[in-house]
Formats: C-alpha cells, structure tokens, sequence
C-alpha cells in the first residue's frame, strides 16, 4: 500500500508498520484554551505523519503501579490529534478508541494504544485520539465562563473528522465502533445521549466503565471550580485570568484541588464529565436501545486502587452499572474477564484486559499487573481477545449468546 494518503483534510504521509500503515499526529482541530474545539483548516503540500502529536498536560498517571510507566510522551495545550492505522483495501470497518485515565492522564499515542497489530489481524482500521484533560477539559465554573466538557466536545470533534476522512484510509464511514475504557467508556457512554455524537458511530465496546461515577451537576462542578480558583490564590471574579496563566500553576492546582477532594474508596477525579449540554445526570438510563454494545468489567476492578477490597466495591462502582445498562438495550453482549497472573497481588483488576485487545506485548513488559504471566499464555489471551472484539466489529456479535448471559474470559 502507498503511504501516500489524499484525504479531504489534505496530502498525508504514513510509515509501513507490518502489514498495516500508521498515520499519526493529524490534526481534527484546535481550541483556545477552555473554549470548544473548531475543525482542523486543511493544510497544503504534504503533511508528514509519522509523528505522534504531544499529549493532553497531565500529572503522572495514578494506576502507574499496575500499568506500568507509559511512553513518556512530550505534552502541549495543542493536542488534538488522531492516530490512524490501516491494513488498506476499501470499506472496512473503524473501530475508534478513546483512552481511559480518569480524565486526567493518558494518551491515545500511548505505545499501549498502537492498533497496528488489531487493524492488520481484524481487517479493520483503527483510530486512537487525544482529548483535552483535567481542568482543562472538564474544570466548569459557570455558562458565562465556558462550556462544560469540553473534553467530551473535543471527542465530538475527532468523531466528525473520522465521518469526514475517513474513507481515504479505506474505511466505511457508516461503519463505526467507538471504544472506550474506564474514563473513555464514560465517554462514549455519554457519546451516547448526546444529541450532536450519537449519529457519528454505529455501535460501542464499553471496557470497565465506571457506572458508578455520576457526572457532576453544574453546581458540584462548580464547587470543584471555586476549589481550583482558591488553589491559585483567586476569586471567582477573577476566572478570567485562568485563561492567561502559565500551564504549571493550573497543573499544580489540578493537583491541590484532587488532593483536597480526595476521599476515601472513591475513584471520582475532581475533573470530570459535567451534566450539561446533552450530557445527561444518569448515563446508564434512557441510552438508545436499538445499539449494538459489547460491555464487560474485570473481576477484580478495584484492585488496581484498592488492593484486596471486598467484590463489594467492583459491583458498585464497576458491575452494577455496566449489568443495568446491558439489562436496558436491545443488543447487548457481556463479559468478565477473570484471568490474572499466578499470585498477582492486583488481581483481574482494572485494565488488566488493555494488553490483549492492542496485542502489543513489549509495550506491557514493564506492567506489575502482568508479572509472573507465561508468555504463551498472554500469546494465547491476545488471540482470544482480539477474535472477540474483531467479530464484534465486522458483525455486531461477539460470537457468544447475548444478555443474560455473561462470558467469563480466561484462558482456553
């Protein structure tokens, strides 16, 4: 396949990876800084893409203990990039994934991320994104400051560049999947109700949602607002500065507002979804029934925050949700994924399935939840996982019965 790509963004240049092409860094808009996203201008001559463009600003992830340490990636406020990798051909399906981290860190550049081992293997194409995070994405003080979620805008945003590109790369527009895990499966739970992101995509793959994190009313987010302002030493009068400040007092005062929030066995992160604007108070309610969904949780969940908790704490924030929403639509498919390494002290926890749907296993070798893993057996979970998701993708099925019943995802 020629690297070269005529997209209606402009003239793109790729990198061969395997048997897939990897597009990265594009750009599908831009946004001062607490302001809605505008679209991408369309470039001319030919843009190199074989870069990825810097992440979201953003403290140290706080699951770095079971992940592992990321790509170490370079950071900057104009950070609205797509990533895309093609097997080529024409008329295949997209699968597009919006990365977890709590609203607060992560990437979709994430070497973790890299889709050019599912989109070969799947016969898919595959796009990963970047969206605005922390206070710079969700902080909401007010209508007259600025919009709430405008994180979850950007998603839009990158959403109506996919529609609009995404052909060049051989992908069927009309054949989307959105994908998220944890902070990216609220997403696109929320993706769901919006009256603006519904229409962009067909069906949705919700990895470990985190049912039991309710978007804030405008007015808790604006008590987390007024908390962020006192931890730069301002009033509400004077928001207006936040838009002129140097990037490391607001990330220092990110940092003081999740210290000063914190409260004990609560994963809510002080920056989140706001329910304002489409983005409803219950996203497990009212979503639209006649969408396909492939929705499952991790045994052990909470393990990755709370080591050794009672199941308790996974069906409340994790189980509970992910089962009421499966129980609310049409065509749902639900699994657990039950496997871990031998002894692991984390347990089936929390995005211990992420490796298995990439199948990048280098990226993960530094990853405490895997260690003590036999490769051939995480050889073994890479190819189960992603023939699952796969047929998920290509027929709305991942080729078990649907709810109620759940399947249990361990080596076979």
């Amino acid at each position: 396949m020629s690297t070269l790509v005529h997209a209606p963004a402009g003239l793109l240049r790729g990198a061969s990876k395997g048997a897939a092409t990897a597009y990265l860094g594009i750009p599908y808009g831009s946004a001062e800084r607490f302001a809605a996203p505008r679209p991408a201008e369309r470039w001319t001559g030919v843009r190199e893409a074989t870069r990825p463009g810097p992440a979201a600003p953003q403290p140290a992830s706080r699951l770095a203990r079971v992940m592992g340490p990321g790509s170490d990636l370079r950071q900057g406020e104009d950070c609205l990039s797509v990533n895309v990798r093609t097997p080529g051909g024409s008329g295949l399906p997209v699968l597009v994934w919006l990365h977890g981290g709590g609203f607060s860190s992560g990437s979709g550049a994430e070497a973790w991320y890299d889709g050019a081992l599912l989109a070969e293997r799947g016969r898919m194409v595959v796009v990963t994104l970047n969206y605005r995070l922390g206070a710079l994405g969700y902080l909401y003080l007010s209508p007259q400051f600025g919009p709430a979620d405008v994180g979850l805008l950007d998603q839009i945003a990158a959403l109506q560049w996919v529609r609009k590109n995404i052909a060049a790369f051989g992908g069927d527009p009309d054949r989307v999947t959105l994908a998220g895990q944890s902070a990216g499966a609220l997403s696109a739970l929320a993706l769901l109700h919006h009256p603006t992101g519904r229409g962009l995509f067909r069906q949705v793959i919700l990895q470990s949602t985190p049912a039991g994190v309710r978007p804030y009313s405008t007015g808790e987010a604006a008590g987390v607002g007024e908390i962020f302002l006192d931890a730069l030493g301002l009033r509400p009068d004077d928001a207006e500065r936040l838009r002129t400040l140097p990037l490391s007092d607001l990330l220092a005062a990110q940092a003081e507002t999740v210290r000063r929030t914190a409260r004990p066995l609560t994963v809510t992160p002080p920056f989140q979804l706001v329910a304002s604007g489409g983005v409803p108070a219950d996203l497990t309610a009212g979503v639209p029934k006649d969408v396909p969904m492939l929705i499952g949780t991790t045994r052990d969940e909470a393990w990755a925050f709370f080591p050794g908790t009672p199941a308790e704490l996974t069906e409340r924030l994790f189980r509970d949700g992910s089962l009421h929403l499966a129980e609310e639509v049409d065509h749902a498919h639900v699994y657990q994924f039950d496997w871990s390494p031998p002894g692991s002290p984390f347990g089936a926890c929390h995005c211990i399935e992420l490796p298995f749907v990439f199948g990048d296993l280098d990226a993960w070798r530094a990853s405490p939840m895997l260690t003590g893993a036999e490769p051939a057996h995480l050889e073994r979970l890479v190819e189960q996982v992603q023939r699952t998701w796969t047929s998920f993708v290509h027929t709305g099925s991942p080729g078990w019965a649907p709810f109620r019943h759940v399947r249990h995802i361990t080596l076979t």
